[in-house]
């Protein structure tokens, strides 16, 4: 019934995409009605310019004829010269043959005439000065119109690069459709195989803790989708993807931190995502961001991504641990504290990263997810114990660590021992490892047998449904000697 419900939330998630589609689809042909009416209002603006730079070359013509007019003028003005000089040399010689009273009336008509002709000289200036702001007015006129052809070339351009790349997103979701068929076969044929044969199981060792993976709804994990996905990595898909990070757009940006996250869940892509910067991109994004939703997306991406040790170290290098421990404190939804918590696990496992994780607030975070109910919170906060305890024992064993464990000093050990009975298998599993291995070491023996501890590990070496976690707990409380008193103690009053 299990794998049915699987198949049936797939299918409805397939459908949930083609609408997603359907609704993306619809707002680019809006946008592009838009775009269309934006270019049509450029174009009639650019006629309505053309008209009245015609207009206006209508009237420069106009005023050039008037300029000739003015020229032909300039030329009646030359013979009228001509005539006064011409004049003025029949005037000389009469003078010289006539008497003074006769020259005074031929004086008077030179004067008269200097000043017509000082009159045509204003005048002339005055056109020539007239020409030359027209000539200017032309060359400014000119100079517009080839601006506006250029504008004209401009819009033309874009309106064809428009064109191209509706063209482009039409093949782009034409291809989106035909993945999504495929994948819906895929489903099918995932249906008929889990009817046919079932799921195999897994059965993993004391010390293995299996790494904190999210895969998101919008991506199921039918092999189908799976190899989709790898091939739009593999064709140069995923640098789109990661520029959609930066998108002011949040359902955007939320979509593709969900391609990312669900890309880092297969190893072969996770190298990919880091040289390409998506690790680097995904914890800005933490750091940047306000919105919950889009921080536990994030930290999903980045919990997948954590789940090899050259991941984790780059991402203890770009300051991610302080970054989850942040989300970790502002975080009010129990699945991003579940999210982070299972992230923060991944890399307690890291041997190299105890020290960095103590002092960029891991553990306090820890600490304080602690404080959460749900269930699902406690399973990952446990399997963070349960992988630090293991890291730290290990370290104390080499040498490397001296001293009470990181646990007991920064207040976990209650928590520990609150839980170690808890209803959930997970939890308390994995706090009974934890147990075990705190209790390896002399120098924690006396918080746990003042806290409560040791009482609970002897519970587990008689209690415990796994057997070979029974076998540890009881093989730890006899090789540390400083359990022994407080073993015959107990056995003593049990007696009596």
């Amino acid at each position: 019934m299990t794998v049915e419900n699987m198949v049936k939330l797939k299918q409805k998630l397939i459908t949930k995409v083609y609408i997603e589609l359907d609704k993306f689809t619809m707002e680019y042909e809006r946008q592009q009605k838009e775009f269309q009416e934006d270019i049509e209002g450029f174009t009639t603006e650019g006629q309505h310019r053309i008209s009245e730079a015609q207009k206006g070359y209508s009237d420069s013509l106009e005023k050039e004829r008037m300029k000739y007019q003015k020229n032909y003028n300039k030329e009646s003005i030359k013979v009228l010269e001509e005539k006064v000089m011409e004049n003025k040399k029949k005037y000389e010689d009469f003078c010289m043959t006539s008497t003074v009273e006769m020259a005074i009336v031929p004086a008077e008509e030179v004067v008269i005439l200097k000043k017509i002709l000082q009159k045509e000289t204003l005048l002339r200036n005055a056109t020539e000065g007239e020409l030359n702001h027209l000539k200017n007015q032309m060359e400014e006129m000119k100079m517009l119109e080839a601006s506006r052809e250029s504008d004209i070339s401009k819009l033309r351009k874009m309106l064809e690069d428009e064109a191209h790349q509706k063209e482009k997103l039409k093949g782009e979701i034409a291809r989106l459709q035909s993945q999504l068929l495929q994948l819906g076969s895929e489903v099918g044929k995932t249906k008929q195989k889990c009817r046919r044969g079932g799921f195999e199981k897994v059965a993993g060792g004391l010390d293995y803790s299996p790494p904190f993976l999210v895969k998101h709804p919008q991506q199921a994990s039918g092999n189908g989708e799976e190899a989709s996905v790898a091939k739009l990595c593999e064709h140069g898909g995923l640098q789109k993807i990661l520029s959609l990070l930066e998108s002011e757009n949040a359902d955007a940006q939320i979509h593709a931190v969900k391609i990312i996250a669900n890309l880092a869940c297969e190893e072969r892509n996770q190298k990919k995502i880091v040289e390409a910067g998506g690790l680097t991109s995904l914890l800005t994004l933490l750091k940047n961001s306000k919105d919950e939703t889009t921080h536990r997306i994030a930290a999903s991406a980045i919990a997948n991504l954590a789940m090899n040790e050259t991941n984790q170290d780059l991402i203890a290098a770009q300051g991610g641990i302080n970054l989850l421990s942040m989300t970790a404190a502002n975080a009010e939804d129990p699945q991003t504290l579940r999210i982070v918590a299972g992230a923060i696990a991944n890399l307690f496992g890291n041997d190299k990263l105890q020290i960095k994780i103590r002092d960029e607030g891991g553990m306090k975070a820890l600490l304080g997810m602690t404080r959460c109910k749900h269930p699902d919170v406690h399973t990952q906060v446990a399997r963070a114990i349960a992988n630090f305890a293991k890291c730290e024992s290990k370290a104390s064993i080499q040498g490397t660590k001296v001293g009470r464990s990181s646990l007991i000093v920064d207040g976990l050990l209650p928590w520990i021992v609150q839980n170690a009975s808890n209803e959930v298998s997970l939890v308390r599993h994995d706090i009974e490892i934890a147990l075990c291995h705190l209790a390896k070491h002399e120098a924690n023996a006396r918080d746990m047998i003042s806290g409560g501890a040791m009482g609970e590990l002897v519970r587990v070496s008689r209690d415990c449904s796994r057997e070979d976690i029974r076998i540890l707990a009881r093989e730890t409380l006899i090789s540390n000697p400083a359990f022994q008193p407080e073993i015959r103690r107990s056995e003593q009053n049990n007696v009596e």
